[in-house]
Parts: C-alpha cells; sequence; structure tokens
C-alpha cells in the first residue's frame, strides 16, 4: 500500500489542528473566559460581589472582553438600574410627588430625588455611548484621554446626583417607611455607578 505524500499528510494534520482549536473556542469554553475576566476585573471595585452579580445579569452579545467593553456594559447597567430605581420612586409615590398631591417638604423631596435620578440616567447614559464611540481613537492618544476624561465626568456627575437624591430625603418630612424604601434602591444604585466609574478609571489609569 502506497504511504501517503508528505503534503497530504501535512494537510490532515493541520485539519486536526484546527478541529482542536474550534473544540477549544466553544460557546461554553467562551462564556468561562468572559465570567472569569468579569470577575478579575470586579476585584478592583468597592463593591466586587454587586459588580459581578449585576454584570453576569448584561444582556450584551457577544459579552465584554476588554477593559473598555466592560466598562461600558457596568454603565449601561447603571443606567438601567437608576432608570428601575426611578420608576420605582415614581410608582411607591403613586406619581402624587410629581403632580403636587403630597404636602409639604416631603414631596419637595421626593420630586428633587426623582430629578435628581433622571438626571443620573441621562449622564449614564451618554458616558455608555462615549465609550462605545468610535471616536475615541486610539488608546493612549490624545483624543482617547479626552473622551475618557468625559466619560470619567459624567458617571461621577452621576454618582453625585444619587448621593444627592439620599442627602435630600434625610429630615425632611418623608415617613420612615417611604425614606427606608427609596434609599434600599438607591443605595444600590449608587454601589453599581461607583463600581462602574472604577472600571472606567481602569480603563485609562492616571498617567496612562
Amino acid at each position: 500500500m502506497p504511504r501517503p505524500a508528505p503534503l497530504l499528510l501535512l494537510l490532515h494534520l493541520l485539519a486536526a489542528a484546527a478541529l482542536l482549536a474550534l473544540a477549544g473556542a466553544s460557546p461554553a469554553n467562551s462564556e468561562a473566559a468572559a465570567s472569569d475576566f468579569i470577575r478579575k476585573s470586579c476585584r478592583d471595585t468597592q463593591y466586587p460581589s454587586l459588580c459581578v452579580q449585576s454584570l453576569a445579569s448584561y444582556g450584551g452579545s457577544p459579552p465584554p472582553r476588554s477593559p473598555r467593553e466592560l466598562a461600558r456594559a457596568a454603565l449601561m447597567v447603571s443606567a438601567d438600574r437608576a432608570r428601575a430605581a426611578s420608576a420605582y420612586v415614581g410608582r411607591l409615590c403613586g406619581g402624587a410627588a410629581k403632580k403636587g398631591g403630597r404636602k409639604g417638604t416631603a414631596a419637595g423631596a421626593v420630586r428633587d430625588c426623582l430629578e435628581n435620578l433622571a438626571d443620573s440616567v441621562g449622564h449614564l447614559r451618554d458616558a455608555a455611548q462615549e465609550m462605545g464611540g468610535a471616536g475615541m481613537g486610539r488608546a493612549g492618544s490624545a483624543a482617547f484621554k479626552w473622551h475618557l476624561s468625559n466619560v470619567q465626568t459624567w458617571c461621577s456627575a452621576a454618582l453625585t446626583d444619587e448621593n444627592t437624591c439620599l442627602d435630600g430625603l434625610a429630615g425632611r418630612g418623608v415617613d420612615a417607611g417611604t425614606r427606608a424604601a427609596i434609599r434600599g434602591r438607591v443605595v444600590e444604585v449608587a454601589q453599581v455607578t461607583s463600581n462602574a466609574l472604577a472600571l472606567v478609571n481602569k480603563v485609562g489609569p492616571p498617567g496612562y
């Protein structure tokens, strides 16, 4: 029986290597690698467990694989959480605060909180859009640093809005049950936003 030609043998070896590579890049392995990347990145945030949990629920496809993609995902998750918290506060107060149906400083505190959350959502959306924009330029370039600075500014402003909402609820006639319910939601949003800012800062650390 004639022996296979060397070229044919080489082609068989290459085909086998390609099949092995494809097997190694299976969806299961890809998801495991993405989860490991998220877990390692979240270690440097202030609330690592919440960071992993919130990003695990991110429905983006493909999953984030770089610090920039992960930071953008975190910003989008924060915007969604802030929007959900705003809707919750509106429902909790029956919309009365928006219509002026609640009296005194309590109504003002809730209205202010809703406005702060709306501003927070806007800032986070702007930050996510900027982070995902093609115009950011090459990493390390002047343009990249400028765009990244915008993202950091918007994310910081969103965090300030969320904390302002919390500060405004204290001692302004809001009953204890309502204050606790609102605070629980907004504190979580502030923590998620803090994590997002930490991930943004990892994209371009000082001196980058």
